[in-house]
């Protein structure tokens, strides 16, 4: 089993003690069904915190929603590293992780709204739009996750991070670093266009996954790892959505 979203890897559904995958009772196994609740759940909760920071901003004071910007961003962060090394920890802190994405999405969005109105709305369905497509391509089977399909997807996820990492070491100590990452060109726009089809097809990878760890039985705080590893790729697909949008609308 393998997936490019680096919340879920090959050991994710290992018991963590023998290192085997074990049998359990029915009712201490991840289900599908379980999954699916903890998701809409942490949806909720990312959507209400959101709404918070959102609300605070004002083009007339830009600089009441930073504090909470770097609060979300770096103690998310902190706590979806947390999650992927502590897994039994999952029922605490993937809710956890999805309050704080909340608080920097909601940020993040209110800033992208006020120089580009209606664009957040934009990304939302699309985002949505993506999920359910993809989703029914799966059960359907038109997609489907061989090995080499989940290998194109790692590789490709990879290569992104690593390009947008050397990008900000390069930022950070005064280097232009790779323009077109930001800019509204032609290839800008096309890197874009690559990074959100790359997101997208992680979610497909993460519905094999967690299907996958559901028929293995899988220990039942499980179900909220799956439903955090959801997260992290729906807010990362949401956040490239954005930025593609605003290339586009900055064009205009």
């Amino acid at each position: 089993m393998r997936s490019g979203n680096p919340a879920l890897n090959d050991n994710t559904f290992l018991d963590i003690g023998s290192g085997e995958l074990v049998s359990r009772a029915p009712g201490e196994v991840m289900t599908l069904g379980g999954t699916v609740n903890k998701t809409g759940f942490m949806l909720l909760l990312l959507v209400a915190t959101a709404a918070y920071t959102w609300s605070l901003y004002t083009p007339e004071n830009p600089g009441a929603v930073m504090p909470w910007l770097l609060v979300g961003g770096i103690g998310g962060f902190i706590v979806a590293l947390v999650t992927v090394f502590k897994k039994t920890w999952s029922p605490v802190t993937a809710p956890l992780y999805a309050a704080l994405e909340g608080l920097f999405v909601g940020a993040v969005s209110a800033m992208f709204e006020a120089k580009f109105p209606g664009i957040v709305m934009q990304a939302v369905m699309l985002t949505m739009g993506v999920l359910a497509a993809l989703l029914m391509a799966y059960k359907s089977g038109l997609i489907k996750a061989t090995e080499n399909f989940k290998l194109g997807v790692v590789a490709a996820t990879g290569g992104i991070f690593l390009l947008y990492l050397v990008n900000m070491g390069m930022r950070l100590f005064g280097f232009e670093g790779f323009g077109f990452i930001h800019e509204s060109g032609a290839m800008g726009i096309a890197f874009s266009v690559f990074v959100v089809i790359i997101a997208a097809l992680n979610l497909v990878l993460d519905f094999d996954f967690i299907e996958s760890g559901a028929e293995a039985g899988a220990p039942k705080y499980m179900e909220w790892y799956g439903a955090f590893g959801l997260v992290v790729t729906l807010v990362w697909l949401y956040l490239e959505i954005l930025r593609l949008l605003a290339k586009l609308q900055s064009r205009d």
